[in-house]
């Protein structure tokens, strides 16, 4: 259990925490939420230790790791996968203990903890993780040094999350992953073994990957059960709450006070004042909700185009080599609201550029309306903008005959206030440089917007109002998102990126899901209304099948402790016995690959059980 007892802390003399608790069972999957530049971040470099406290404590059990993505992966000659498997320091210690040890009793407790830790199925184990965050396996056995740092990032994620702290923090993981690796990522979060506390501003994440949510607001932090919609709610109806009891209040003490200036000086009534003032310093002052900051983006308004405003006509496009994608027929009207779905590298960020003009049909022709005019937002944009400038030289550069009032209203239009707005961009936040990329997108009333990921450090209120922004802007929209919420709002076509060719996807989004979690195949046929019940025989075959599991499982586990006893022997690894010990480890690691395989059996044929006799 994580238990947070009255902690205070100040950052500059402004403080982030004053007597806050919480109690966090030991594997709860936790949501930590709160406004920008509450504290959240600094929660977590307190629990690491990281910090020191200036009041309370923070405690865990002891000998707890923890564990958290604190930054991407060298850029070293190590593969990726060695990478991810030198993460579990533990297991990377006690092998190369191995590799010395000369005392046969210290090998054998070596060989006895590697067991314990299921060191034998690691590279499995590490492989499974690093596919899952989209690096294949001719990929994995390539240098760090080969990817980007934003790719390191997962491989940073893949390490801490195959080293299985007991404690895992994780600061808006992902940030950095495209919708295929924060869907397997919430599916791994929802089996893992441990606690795990996760900033982000991801509700489909928070909604499917956690149990509660702890909220940091006005310096305390508080639990809430259930996952963030839940939380939402809950929220909602206690400041509703919370704001008819301050009102009540304020009317009883105005009728309290009107009582006391009316007869205070009157003998008569002078001991019944006195009481009613004596009611007023007694009663507990409830304080109305503080409203929060209204969150706004607006687009400029683009006149109305005949329609198509893009045709793409047999259209292939590359980078110099073989096409990255082929014969694309395709249109988008200006009402068109479009996400572009499938796995990484599959092209849907070349689709964005040729749309965008940046890159040219190495065959075909693309056809774009005369007047069109493009925005275009994609996450490295934040990267590039002057970071000595201000916001307000930015929109300067774009709109030089403008008066600084007008400008400044732009600013103020996408949630960059009149501080912001002279603030060096170095210095601002990655949510308000995000608003100010997306301002710079949008300044020129683009008929056709297309945005890559432009949910990436905004927080949650920020996205509700992009998703408001976008449902009412008059232009065409073009949408690449890991943001599961933002997709199912805005877009009402569906194109999906697969094979070098672009297609409408005639399924939803929780159909995309669930392909991406189960298989690489198409999309499943809807299943048939009517379900043919299984028979009585049939329903006792399934039955069979399943005990007949259940004992293969038995057999293996019982093999796998005798295996696990005759390793921990010591005389084992006495020099002369060397070709023994290996054959015993060899067999140790069949049966555990074994026991993988019997697991999967079990479980389907447990599922075929269920289902026949639902």
């Amino acid at each position: 259990m994580l238990t947070i007892s009255e902690i205070t802390y100040s950052v500059e003399g402004r403080p982030l925490f004053e007597a806050a608790s919480a109690r966090i069972p030991a594997g709860h999957k936790v949501g930590l939420v709160g406004r920008n530049g509450a504290g959240k971040t600094t929660l977590f470099r307190l629990i690491r230790g990281e910090l020191a406290l200036e009041g309370g404590a923070i405690s865990l059990p002891s000998r707890a790791k923890i564990g958290g993505v604190a930054q991407e992966a060298p850029a070293s000659q190590a593969s990726l996968l060695d990478t991810v498997l030198a993460a579990d320091t533990e297991r990377a210690a006690l092998l190369a203990e191995a590799e010395t040890a000369s005392d046969p009793h210290r090998i054998a407790e070596i060989q006895h903890r590697l067991a314990d830790i299921d060191a034998w199925s690691a590279e499995g184990r590490a492989s499974a993780i690093l596919r899952g965050l989209g690096f294949t396996a001719e990929e994995q056995l390539r240098p760090c040094a080969d990817f980007s740092g934003g790719w390191r990032m997962r491989v940073a994620l893949a390490g801490v999350l195959f080293a299985q702290p007991d404690l895992l923090l994780l600061d808006e993981p992902t940030n950095y992953l495209d919708l295929e690796g924060a869907l397997w990522l919430e599916s791994y979060l929802q089996k893992y073994p441990h606690t795990v506390i996760i900033i982000s501003h991801d509700r489909e994440l928070l909604n499917r990957s956690v149990q509660a949510i702890l909220h940091l607001e006005n310096r305390k932090l508080t639990l809430w059960q259930g996952p963030y919609d839940q939380f939402a709610r809950s929220r909602a109806a206690s400041l509703a709450v919370q704001a008819a009891e301050a009102k009540k209040q304020e009317v009883r003490r105005a009728h309290l006070q009107g009582f006391v200036d009316r007869f205070k000086a009157k003998a008569s009534k002078a001991k019944q004042a006195q009481s009613r003032v004596k009611m007023l310093e007694k009663m507990t002052p409830i304080t109305a909700p503080a409203e929060a900051a209204r969150h706004v983006f607006s687009f400029p308004v683009p006149e109305e185009l005949a329609p198509p405003i893009i045709t793409l006509d047999e259209a292939s496009v590359g980078y110099g080599g073989p096409p990255v994608l082929r014969r694309l027929s395709l249109r988008i009207d200006q009402d068109d609201r479009i996400a572009l779905l499938g796995r990484n590298g599959e092209g849907k960020s070349t689709l964005s550029k040729l749309l965008a003009g940046k890159l040219q049909p190495s065959e075909g022709r693309i056809v774009r309306s005369s007047k069109l005019r493009i925005g275009y937002f994609a996450q490295h944009q934040v990267d590039e903008l002057y970071p000595e400038e201000t916001p307000l030289q930015h929109v300067q550069r774009l709109r030089p005959a403008e008066a600084p009032p007008k400008l400044r209203a732009r600013l103020a239009g996408f949630g960059l206030g009149a501080d912001q707005a002279e603030t060096a961009v170095a210095r601002l936040s990655g949510g308000q440089k995000a608003r100010l990329s997306l301002l710079l997108a949008t300044i020129e009333a683009p008929h056709l917007l297309i945005l890559d990921e432009p949910t990436n450090h905004l927080d949650i209120e920020s996205r509700e109002a992009l998703v408001e922004a976008l449902t009412s802007y008059s232009g065409a929209v073009v949408l690449v998102s890991h943001d599961m919420h933002l997709l199912s709002l805005v877009a009402d076509r569906l194109w999906l990126v697969k094979d070098g060719r672009v297609a409408p996807y005639e399924e939803d989004l929780e159909a995309y899901r669930r392909l991406l979690l189960g298989s690489d195949e198409g999309p499943k046929e809807k299943p048939k209304p009517e379900k043919r019940r299984a028979s009585r025989d049939e329903i006792q075959a399934f039955r069979a099948e399943v005990r007949k599991c259940e004992d293969r499982l038995a057999k293996l586990n019982d093999m796998r402790d005798r295996l696990a006893k005759k390793l921990a022997d010591p005389e084992l690894y006495e020099p002369a016995r060397t070709g023994e010990m290996e054959t015993w480890q060899k067999k140790y690691a069949e049966v555990m690959d074994g026991l993988d395989r019997a697991e999967a059996l079990w479980l389907a044929a447990v599922e075929k059980l269920e289902e026949a006799e639902a």
